[in-house]
C-alpha cells in the first residue's frame, strides 16, 4: 500500500480505516479520543477501577454487564457513571465499568490482539513511556467523531491529543505523527480554549457538560497508562490483577 507509514517509527492514522491498515506493522497501539472515551477511562483508572469497552448502542450490553459483574455506563444525560469524565472523579476503587463508546471502544475492540493503550491530554506522557516500552513501531490513532451519516468526522481535540503522546516519544515521525505534534505544540499553552471553541467541545458546552471540558484539556496531569488486558482496560503502571 502506497499509502501506509510503514517506513516511519512513529505514525498517526485515523480512524477504524487507519487502525486496520497499521496495526499488523506496530508493536503497540495508542487509541485517543479526548472528547470523552480516552479521558473517562483515564479518571476512572487512577481510581483504581477498570473499564471494559463494548460496542455504542448494542442491547446486549446489560446481559454483558451483569455476566461479568459490572456496572453499565448510563446515557451520558442520565445520572450515574458515563461517558461523562466528570461522573467517574469518585467512582469507588475495584470498580468494574462497561464503557460503551461510538468511537474509542469500537476501536479498542478492533486491535487484534496487539498491546493496546488509550491516551488523552491527562496522561500523554505516562502512555508514552509505557507503549514506547512495546517496541519502536508505534502507530497512535486518533479516534475523531461522526456525522450524523457515521462517517469519520476529523477532530481537533484527537490531533492534539495524539500529538501530546507522539511529542514524547524517541523513533523517527511519519508527516502524518508530524502534523499531530505541531498541533499540539500550537496548543499547548491554550488547551483548554482550543478545544471548548472547537465543534466538539462546542456541543459539549452547549449541553452544559463545560466540567467535561475542563477535565479533558488538563495536560500531564495523571500517572496512569491505561493497558488493554483481555476485555478491559488496567493501569499499565499497576500490579496486573486477575482477568476474568
Amino acid at each position: 500500500m502506497y499509502f501506509d507509514q510503514a517506513e516511519y517509527d512513529l505514525r498517526c492514522e485515523w480512524g477504524i480505516q487507519g487502525l486496520l491498515a497499521a496495526e499488523a506493522m506496530c508493536d503497540a497501539v495508542v487509541i485517543v479520543d479526548v472528547l470523552s472515551f480516552s479521558t473517562a477511562v483515564d479518571i476512572a483508572i487512577s481510581n483504581g477501577a477498570s473499564v471494559l469497552p463494548y460496542p455504542w448502542g448494542d442491547k446486549s450490553a446489560g446481559r454483558f454487564a451483569r455476566y461479568k459483574g459490572a456496572l453499565l455506563a448510563s446515557d451520558r444525560a442520565s445520572a450515574g457513571y458515563s461517558l461523562s469524565p466528570a461522573s467517574l472523579r469518585f467512582i469507588p476503587a475495584q470498580t468494574l465499568l462497561v464503557l460503551p463508546s461510538p468511537n474509542g471502544s469500537t476501536l479498542s475492540l478492533s486491535t487484534n490482539g496487539v498491546p493496546t493503550f488509550t491516551a488523552c491530554l491527562r496522561n500523554a506522557p505516562a502512555v508514552a513511556k509505557r507503549a514506547a516500552a512495546c517496541g519502536p513501531r508505534i502507530v497512535v490513532i486518533p479516534a475523531g467523531e461522526r456525522w450524523e451519516s457515521n462517517s469519520l468526522r476529523p477532530c481537533l481535540e484527537d490531533l492534539i491529543g495524539a500529538g501530546a503522546v507522539l511529542a514524547e516519544m524517541d523513533g523517527t515521525l511519519s508527516p502524518e505523527a508530524e502534523l499531530a505534534v505541531s498541533a499540539f505544540a500550537h496548543f499547548r499553552q491554550t488547551l483548554f480554549d482550543a478545544i471548548s471553541r472547537c465543534g466538539s467541545g462546542k456541543e459539549l458546552s452547549q449541553k452544559a457538560f463545560t466540567v467535561d471540558i475542563e477535565l479533558a484539556a488538563e495536560y500531564a496531569v495523571s500517572s496512569s497508562a491505561p493497558v488493554l488486558a483481555g476485555d478491559r482496560f488496567i493501569d499499565d503502571c499497576s500490579p496486573r490483577t486477575a482477568v476474568d
